[in-house]
């Protein structure tokens, strides 16, 4: 999965009290004493130029860099192995094939980092690079983690660091599954045929009515290695953009409605807890293992009182509401 981690900081006052300016009546009592008042609304005039957004990150230890060059070849490995496979057994086809999803999902996984990446260096936010997580087939990864390691300024910040990475994944990912499943053939289930099947979120399943209708009974879709890497884009943005913790969807709500939404998350993750043990479905639990303990809580930023605007407000719920039509509660399916 992709994360954004932000690691908790100092959590005192975001806006600490300042020097009174300018002379002063010698009869005041206050003179000479500290200005208290916290001025949220009016910031202080600029001088003319373009604005200064911050000071760019130091660059990452030599291990660092050496770790994450070695996690990205890694999971460009098992991502081309979980791609490398062909109907016929055609070992030049079986090579084209993994070279594909590969391609495909590692662009897909890389626009959606360097969205975050791109929006803390704007911020002067100190954030490593992506740290890609290799795994087995037959999708290859988990995605990548961005770890920034200083509290996020305030709350406009948090909002464009932790939005930016789902939409610009969304990009790739919408287009490798509408050319994978516009080039899809149409093939009946063979019963004494297994396979691998994937889950039907609703955004696909209106892709498959636009291109090809509504499907024969017992047939299905072969969407090829762009429909299979657009899949995984979209599951694990829709995944990612569940709105707990530091999740990017975590993100984005705490920005929305600030510490409200720790009541929302917590709520969500025990609903999700419960769900799974009331239905069984133990393919969960590891995420939801993880997600309990990074916890449901997400930390303040240094000002929470920044307003966002009308539409950062209307697009972040409508990325949020990205979910409904993106997730899939049974992703994999295997028929021996």
């Amino acid at each position: 999965m992709t994360d954004v981690r932000v690691q908790e900081g100092d959590s005192s006052s975001a806006i600490a009290p300042t020097p009174s300016a300018g002379p002063v009546p010698s009869g005041d009592p206050t003179a000479g004493r500290p200005s208290t008042v916290a001025h949220w609304s009016t910031p202080p005039a600029q001088p003319p130029g373009p604005p200064i957004l911050g000071t760019p990150p130091a660059p990452p230890a030599p291990k660092r860099r050496r770790l994450v060059v070695l996690l990205f070849i890694l999971t460009c490995l098992t991502a081309f192995l979980s791609g490398f496979s062909a109907p016929d057994g055609d070992i030049h086809q079986a090579w084209i094939n993994g070279l594909m999803y590969a391609g495909a999902v590692m662009t897909i996984l890389l626009t959606h980092e360097l969205g975050h990446y791109i929006q803390a260096r704007r911020y002067g936010v100190e954030a490593s690079y992506p740290y890609f997580l290799p795994f087995l087939p037959p999708i290859g990864t988990l995605g990548a983690v961005i770890v920034m390691r200083q509290r996020i300024p305030d709350r406009k910040a948090l909002y464009d660091i932790g939005i930016s990475g789902p939409l610009a994944g969304l990009v790739p990912a919408l287009i490798c599954s509408a050319i994978g499943i516009r080039r899809a053939d149409v093939a009946p289930i063979v019963s004494d045929q297994g396979g691998l099947y994937l889950g039907e979120p609703l955004l696909l399943q209106w892709l498959s009515h636009l291109f090809h209708g509504p499907l024969p009974e017992d047939h299905t879709l072969w969407i090829g290695p762009l429909g299979m890497a657009g899949w995984v884009g979209l599951f694990v943005t829709a995944l990612n953009l569940m709105p707990i913790g530091q999740l990017d969807g975590g993100h984005v709500l705490y920005a929305l409605i600030r510490r409200r939404a720790h009541v929302v998350a917590t709520a969500l993750l025990v609903g999700a807890i419960a769900t799974v043990l009331a239905l069984g479905m133990w393919h969960w639990v590891l995420m939801l293992t993880l997600l309990t303990w990074m916890g449901p809580r997400h930390p303040p930023t240094g000002n929470d009182y920044v307003a966002l605007g009308w539409f950062r407000i209307i697009l972040g719920w409508l990325t949020l509401a990205f979910v409904i039509i993106g997730f899939t509660p049974v992703p994999l399916s295997f028929e021996p």
